[in-house]
């Protein structure tokens, strides 16, 4: 196939390819720790309590998110049920929207396959693929991001006729969605990147008074329904709580995730190939460039995500994933260029290009060829915990080294016709990593998964079918995994809601007047210490990386009446 500009079918083409990669396997796998279980527990509590506008977790506030991500999630789970896949579901949607959206803004711009280019790529690059068949917030977050600096763009565009001001108003809705779906860092990167170009025009006049007014309106209004009705019913004390943790995770690290400033420029370099090493030509200055407003909306707000993100001391690797969308634009313009130009990349490209994807195809290669010989690397390996999850029994096929083999061969193709035919270059570089992330998170991620944290949701999971009326939490490490999997219910012990922090709670379940048996989960090197610091309660077994534990309540002081 031969991208032409006016080919009828990418939307279709791009539909069809949606619902295979994004919605097939969603559920195959786990929810991971943390963020994963976390969101979709907040989803099952507001089912559970009736509860649809204040977060909780372990029914308490939970303070980090406001409610549009899980009020999708609600959706999906009384639609497919409380499960992996109806948790991921959402994001599954937000692709296929992501896409069709990318093609037709690049379409409405430039032509029908600049949109296509521009949303193959994002397709098929590792990291914006891979959120889509997640269970976290930030694609739908990033979708509405970018819909409101599009928007904003394109009213400046239009500023001294109508269309301005529908689009300051699609901007403003746009970004309230943002902000009720994330927080306000939402408003914080459009305005940003808008006031950094404003700069770049030297503060001249770009929008009227009456646009600005109508955008702020646009917030105040979506946002106002949540945000509004909170603080009509609660006061200030909800929003007091919910600025406060913002604060603190933009000024000190957060769960341990401090990493060096140039962290994320790392992570969306890696992250995000092909596609990175495409965008390199984006970033340079084209006098005929027909659209610069929006351009340099995309520049700006890459830079603005990458600064903002490095600056803020909790650095995790999703914190970076607006800045995908524009480098995915910078991607397509220069792929653009080089077949409208019928040029030929640069020589150092295609090196570049050359040693990601082998660097790739060995991580993919070597992760199985690891699995299958495990017991040789024990004596290496310092941590106990590591070497007990390890030695959890995981059935591989022994083919499973092949895909990673395969994905080389086909960035070797896609490489080889870097320079002597880029249409057949670019389909092979996309399609051959989404092909191989589809085979992989069906294969592979299911296995890697069962060597982590599977031993203790399947431990979970059975106590919730033989146990259902007793409490579980673990010890010494932070999860989210027993209150999903376990299908936490509301006690109606008022004693267990007393404790205002995880370790508090943790601490009453070991020593408290307890009214329900209590389980509790270590990690296999804490097993030693749990038993000398605990020796009335009863060590049950050790499976992959856990122990676990049992508190008799026939051995506990009854709790007063």
């Amino acid at each position: 196939m031969y991208f032409n500009k006016n080919y009828r079918f990418y939307g279709l083409i791009l539909i069809v390819l949606s619902f295979i990669f994004y919605f097939s396997f969603l559920g195959r796998v786990h929810l991971f720790d943390w963020d994963e279980i976390n969101f979709a527990e907040s989803a099952r509590e507001m089912i559970v309590t009736g509860n649809y506008t204040q977060v909780q977790v372990n029914y308490q506030p939970f303070w980090e998110k406001p409610p549009l991500f899980f009020w999708m999630q609600v959706v999906s789970m009384k639609i497919f049920g409380v499960n992996e896949f109806a948790a991921r579901f959402p994001n599954a949607v937000f692709g296929l929207i992501t896409l069709l959206t990318l093609f037709q803004i690049g379409k409405s711009l430039y032509n029908r396959r600049f949109g296509f280019i521009w949303a193959l790529a994002y397709f098929g690059s590792f990291l914006p693929h891979l959120y889509f068949k997640s269970g976290i917030i930030d694609p739908v977050f990033n979708y509405f991001i970018f819909l409101g600096i599009y928007f904003l763009s394109k009213s400046i565009e239009h500023q001294y006729n109508r269309f301005g001001t529908r689009f300051a108003i699609l901007a403003g809705l746009s970004t309230g969605l943002a902000v009720l779906t994330k927080g306000p860092v939402g408003f914080l990167l459009v305005l940003l990147s808008f006031l950094v170009f404003w700069i770049s025009v030297r503060f001249r006049k770009v929008t009227s008074i009456k646009n600005i007014l109508l955008f702020a309106l646009g917030v105040v209004i979506v946002s106002f329904a949540w945000f509004g009705v909170e603080l009509i019913r609660g006061g200030w004390w909800f929003f007091e709580m919910f600025i406060k943790y913002q604060i603190r995770l933009f000024s000190t690290p957060d769960a341990g995730h401090e990493q060096p400033f140039y962290y994320h420029f790392v992570v969306v370099f890696l992250g995000c190939f092909p596609m990175s090493v495409f965008a390199f030509k984006g970033f340079q200055r084209n006098p005929e460039e027909s659209h610069p407003v929006f351009r340099k909306h995309m520049l700006y707000l890459f830079w603005v995500v990458m600064i903002l993100f490095s600056i803020v001391k909790t650095k995790i690797v999703h914190y970076s994933s607006m800045a995908y969308l524009p480098l995915s634009f910078l991607a397509a313009q220069s792929l653009e260029y080089y077949l409208e130009k019928n040029q030929k990349p640069a020589k150092w490209l295609a090196w570049v290009a050359a040693i990601l994807g082998t660097i790739f195809s060995l991580l993919l290669t070597g992760l199985p060829l690891f699995a299958y010989n495990k017991d040789q690397f024990y004596k290496y390996i310092q941590d106990s915990f590591a070497v007990d999850s390890l030695r959890t029994p995981v059935e591989w096929q022994g083919w499973e080294f092949i895909i990673g083999i395969i994905y080389w061969l086909l960035v070797v193709s896609a490489i080889f016709f870097f320079r002597r035919n880029l249409s057949k270059s670019i389909i092979a570089f996309f399609s051959s990593t989404a092909l191989c992330l589809f085979i992989y998170t069906a294969v592979v991620v299911p296995k890697i998964e069962g060597y982590s944290q599977a031993p203790a949701i399947e431990f979970y999971q059975k106590l919730r079918k033989e146990n259902p009326n007793s409490y579980v939490t673990t010890v010494w490490f932070k999860s989210y995994a027993q209150y999903f999997y376990f299908e936490f219910p509301k006690y109606t012990n008022t004693d267990f809601y007393q404790k205002t922090t995880y370790q508090e709670n943790t601490e009453w379940l070991l020593k408290g007047k307890i009214d329900k048996d209590a389980f509790f989960v270590v990690k296999s090197n804490d097993i030693e210490r749990f038993q000398k610091e605990y020796p009335e309660i009863t060590f049950i077994r050790k499976h992959g990386g856990f122990g676990f534990f049992k508190r008799n309540l026939v051995n506990t002081p009854r709790s007063e009446d």
